[in-house]
């Protein structure tokens, strides 16, 4: 089954305006501290949304909760003073990136790959571990950190990535990345609450790539 196609609408950006594919979108965001971008599922709603500003659509193509009101009460409200983490990966394995945004702005504040043969486990469990380290750099040593990868969580507590993945001429980088990653996790201690993202009550990531 072919995948539907996308649009997306950068407002700001190196270039702004409604792009066919992610490669030429992410072109124009890459780097850009403070990027606003979306995707779209058509040309039109795209367009419409261009003339528009970012605010009037933050958030807003994000998934539905595919709970009840009253179930949703039970995980209560996100805390918007956190840092949130995703990665995607077209394949798997296939090319992955991750990122980090702040929750309640959702303003990037890291941006890695994309790395030929990855996961998106791996990308999960990397995003973790930068996203760590960042804070300690920054002092901000009670920041909470959300993922919505409960293996990711998994793997930082057990302070090593158990991806099962062969790894080659292709991904050697991403393998040094990884042994990086573990050797921090081995000689640092974090006091850092990493949380559950809870989708289905609070729709998808403030870090989602925005691709689904």
């Amino acid at each position: 089954m072919s995948k539907k196609k996308k649009y997306y609408v950068v407002w700001k950006g190196k270039k702004t305006g409604v792009f066919s594919s992610w490669d030429t979108c992410k072109k124009q965001i890459h780097g850009f501290e403070g990027a606003q971008y979306k995707a779209f599922s058509n040309k039109e709603e795209a367009e419409k949304a261009y003339t528009k500003s970012y605010n009037d659509y933050k958030g807003k193509d994000t998934k539905k909760p595919t709970i009840s009101a009253s179930e949703k009460l039970k995980y209560g409200n996100p805390i918007l003073e956190s840092l949130s983490v995703d990665a995607a990966c077209a394949g798997n394995p296939g090319k992955m990136e991750y990122r980090g945004v702040l929750t309640k702005s959702k303003k990037q504040v890291f941006i890695q790959g994309p790395f030929e043969n990855g996961t998106n486990n791996i990308g999960e469990f990397l995003a973790l571990v930068h996203g760590l380290a960042l804070l300690q750099q920054k002092k901000l040593y009670n920041y909470p950190i959300y993922t919505d990868s409960k293996i990711a969580m998994s793997w930082i507590q057990k302070k090593q990535c158990r991806t099962n993945i062969t790894f080659n001429s292709s991904n050697k980088e991403l393998l040094a990345m990884i042994k990086r990653a573990e050797e921090w996790l081995q000689k640092n201690t974090f006091k850092n609450p990493i949380l559950k993202w809870e989708t289905k009550a609070w729709g998808e990531i403030p870090a989602d790539f925005g691709r689904k």
